[in-house]
């Protein structure tokens, strides 16, 4: 979830998809600030679409990012978010209401644990090595499968740090033997951690 996010849709960000435009209505009404940002959605969007079966989240919100996932994928591929929050998760749960390929479940982060492996896994509310602990990629990923890890701040030093320290989050899924990755930037105050998981033994 990024600060301001549901406000960067003010700004003309170009045609949205429908369930794009249902979720961030439903975070407008609902007052939450915290939605994925149109430059995360995109790249979002564009990488749900290389999922073959299965793709899950942490962090639902009001399901925006949800929806740009949910507007890449493929009609048969299952996608799975996980909110804490009971309030957020059953406004989430009303987007989608109409979508079946889609369940968002009320609980921890932890969750996703039981539902996978994932061809795609977006760590925005858990798991993200800032706090609270860090997902395990190689009991969360197929091999080749992909981790999206949101809500950096591009960094042009090494080791990459923010707010005048090292960033050990970032530093977390560079350095992780498991991934091949890298720090993607989005926008001059954004970026994003893209991960695949090696296939090699």
């Amino acid at each position: 979830m990024s600060m301001h996010g549901t406000a960067a849709y003010n700004a003309p960000t170009g045609p949205l998809p429908p369930l794009v435009e249902r979720a961030v209505h439903a975070a407008r009404q609902h007052g939450f600030g915290y939605s994925c940002r149109p430059e995360q959605g995109r790249l979002l969007q564009l990488l749900a679409g290389g999922a073959r079966t299965a793709i899950a989240e942490t962090g639902t919100g009001c399901g925006v990012g949800l929806a740009w996932l949910a507007s890449g994928a493929a009609p048969d591929v299952e996608l799975l978010s996980v909110e804490r929050d009971p309030a957020r998760a059953k406004v989430a749960a009303d987007v989608f209401a109409d979508v079946p390929q889609v369940r968002v479940v009320c609980a921890d982060w932890t969750e996703v644990y039981a539902h996978g492996p994932y061809d795609l896994l977006v760590l925005d509310g858990g798991g993200q090595a800032k706090e609270g602990g860090a997902a395990d990629p190689e009991r969360l990923l197929e091999p080749g499968g992909v981790l999206v890890v949101d809500d950096f701040t591009p960094s042009r030093t090494w080791p990459p740090s923010h707010a005048g320290r090292t960033d050990t989050a970032r530093l977390h899924w560079l350095q992780h033997p498991a991934l091949r990755t890298v720090d993607l930037p989005l926008a001059k105050d954004l970026s994003a951690i893209v991960a695949v998981r090696r296939t090699e033994a």
